[in-house]
Parts: structure tokens; C-alpha cells; sequence
């Protein structure tokens, strides 16, 4: 039995030792985080190497960063970039903000909650992609549909966890609010808001995801400029590391802005961690 302890002790120390002398946890989670994709890149390139997959429809990740490299020398992966980027900028902020308002104002008033919660639920189903025929015939082929577009796929996801992440909240809180004099701003801003956080977080996680499927959507059908338009041009021409090009793109996009916002995360909802 003693021996056990003593066993146990020393293992303990030894993995403290380890951690001093080595990375953190949370080091060690973002470096799986990067190596990981690295790693299937590396067993892409093996594969298309010898010849386990077909190049013509797989070609090997040289080829498509050889693409990459001369797409962005001739300034056309930054013209598209760019243009989606924008897009999403405007979209998010259309999008996003409304639904935070929204979603936080509906957790906290049942009357606002019953009003809209119907229609959301109603409206959240239908395929985003579906309604672009008519947000093209209201807005036009211009930049209103594509921002729409966006600001619609962002949207629900916020307004949702928002909503659920206010419902969450322990009532005492909000009854130690009231019993404080608090206003409703300074419940809104002091208890509902820094407590449904975590919740909103993973909602913009999903809208900015639902944001870049979106938009790519819309650039195919009508649009001259953005990943989604160079994707559907180098379909048409059957140029296949272009569209490859588009895609990772889109990915390493996505890929990072889910990174900032966890780091945001990070900073807002110390909490959180585990």
C-alpha cells in the first residue's frame, strides 16, 4: 500500500516536472490544431505521389499551391479574396448584431419570445440556398443579395444560442439585479449579455461557417468577383487547381477566423476553460 502511494507521488511529481519543463496544455491542443491538417495535406500529396488516387480529379497540394503562388503574384486570389471578404464583413455586421439584440432581448422578455419565436422557428428550416432565386429578384444581381445572403445564414445561429444562452441563466442572478435597483440596460448589459456569452460565441462559430457557404452560394449564381464565382469559372474551364484554390482558401478561412473567434472567447469568457 505504501509503496502504491509513494508510486503514485512520484508519478504526480515527475508529470508537474514534465509540464514546467515542456508545453502547456492549451500549447499543446494548438499545435495538434495546425499538425493535424498538415498531416492529411502530407498524406494527400503521398497518395497523388503514387498514384492512389487520380490526379486529374486530385491533383497533388504542390500543384494546387504552385497555383496558389501564381494566383496570388498576378493579383487575381486577392481580387476575389477581397471581394468576398467584404461581403462577409457587411453581412456578419447586418446579420449579426440584430440577431445578438434580438436573441438576448427575446431570453429576457417571454412576450417578445412569443411573438418571435413562431416565426423563427418557422423560417429556420427552410434552406437558405433556396431562397436565393428570390433574394436575387428583390435585390438585384449587385451586392445587396450577396450581403443578404450572408447576413440571413448568420443570422439564425446567433439569434438561437443567444436566446438559449440567456434562458440558461440562473433566475437569482437577475432577481439580485432587481433587488439592487438595476435598469433594464444594466441588466442587459451586466448580467444577461456576459452570461449567455458562451452560448453566443459558438453561435457566431456557426454563423460565420453558415456565412462562408453562403456567400460562395451566391458569388456562383451572380456575381463576377469572390471564391465562390472563381470556383464555379474554373469549373467551367476545367481548371481543376483553380478550384482546388477556391477551396482551400474558403477552409484555411474558415480555419482562421474560427481561431480568432475562440481566442476572443478566450479573452470575454475566462470561465469557459477547461
Amino acid at each position: 500500500m505504501t509503496e502504491a502511494i509513494n508510486t503514485r507521488i512520484l508519478a504526480g511529481k515527475s508529470a508537474r516536472d514534465g509540464r514546467r519543463r515542456g508545453m502547456s496544455q492549451d500549447q499543446i491542443e494548438r499545435l495538434m490544431s495546425v499538425a493535424s491538417p498538415l498531416f492529411l495535406l502530407l498524406l494527400w500529396e503521398l497518395a497523388a505521389d503514387f498514384r492512389f488516387i487520380d490526379v486529374r480529379f486530385f491533383p497533388a497540394p504542390s500543384k494546387i499551391f504552385g497555383t496558389l503562388v501564381e494566383m496570388v503574384e498576378n493579383g487575381q486570389l486577392w481580387r476575389h479574396f477581397s471581394a468576398s471578404m467584404q461581403r462577409l464583413f457587411w453581412g456578419f455586421l447586418f446579420g449579426g448584431l440584430p440577431a445578438l439584440a434580438l436573441g438576448v432581448g427575446m431570453g429576457l422578455n417571454k412576450t417578445l419570445r412569443a411573438i418571435v419565436d413562431p416565426i423563427v422557428q418557422a423560417t429556420y428550416p427552410i434552406p437558405k440556398s433556396a431562397i436565393l432565386p428570390l433574394i436575387l429578384l428583390i435585390f438585384g444581381l449587385g451586392e445587396g443579395s450577396k450581403i443578404v445572403m450572408v447576413a440571413i445564414g448568420i443570422f439564425y445561429p446567433i439569434l438561437i444560442n443567444a436566446t438559449a444562452g440567456v434562458l440558461e441563466i440562473n433566475k437569482i442572478y437577475f432577481d439580485v439585479g432587481r433587488n439592487f435597483g438595476a435598469s433594464r440596460w444594466q441588466v442587459f448589459r451586466t448580467v444577461a449579455l456576459p452570461g449567455a456569452l458562451p452560448l453566443i460565441m459558438t453561435g457566431v462559430k456557426l454563423g460565420i461557417g453558415m456565412g462562408l457557404i453562403l456567400i460562395a452560394i451566391a458569388e456562383m449564381v451572380g456575381a463576377k468577383s469572390g471564391l465562390g464565382f472563381m470556383i464555379w469559372n474554373a469549373w467551367e474551364i476545367l481548371s481543376v487547381e483553380t478550384m482546388y484554390v477556391g477551396l482551400l482558401v474558403i477552409a484555411v478561412l474558415g480555419l482562421v477566423l474560427s481561431l480568432i473567434v475562440t481566442e476572443i472567447e478566450r479573452a470575454l469568457v475566462p470561465w469557459k476553460r477547461r
